[in-house]
């Protein structure tokens, strides 16, 4: 297996501790409303694993993108965002049909990374 480069592992981070964060005030938010149970909580943490793995591998492609042509690096991410598109999908599928998962617990959290995305210039080095 190819080295993975320090880089994908620190923004994985950061979309993990998002993901995490914004996991938790989610839980919050259902059981302020009276509608937590278990299902909740395996729909979020299904989507959450399932959100922070398709950052990784987008890191993934990327990094190995960069060390082919530019015709190979296109083809390389298309066919890897098709992947990737086709996973989120049958994980919301999962989240509609299986009775042991809440669908909105599901696919909110497939929004956080890229509101973590939004949100990471408020919380970046400056530069000079």
């Amino acid at each position: 297996m190819k080295r993975i480069d320090p880089t994908v592992w620190k923004e994985t981070g950061y979309i993990a501790v998002w993901e995490l964060i914004f996991s938790v005030l989610m839980q919050a938010v259902f059981l302020v409303i009276g509608k937590w149970n278990y299902t909740v909580l395996l729909g979020n943490l299904l989507s959450a694993a399932v959100s922070i793995l398709n950052f990784f591998l987008i890191g993934i492609t990327v990094q190995n993108a960069l060390k082919k042509e530019e015709k190979e690096a296109k083809g390389a991410m298309k066919l890897s965002q098709t992947y990737r598109t086709l996973m989120l999908l049958v994980v919301a599928i999962l989240g509609a049909v299986l009775p042991c998962f809440n669908l909105w617990a599901v696919l909110v959290p497939m929004l956080f990374p890229r509101i973590a995305i939004a949100i990471r210039p408020l919380f970046g080095k400056k530069q000079s």
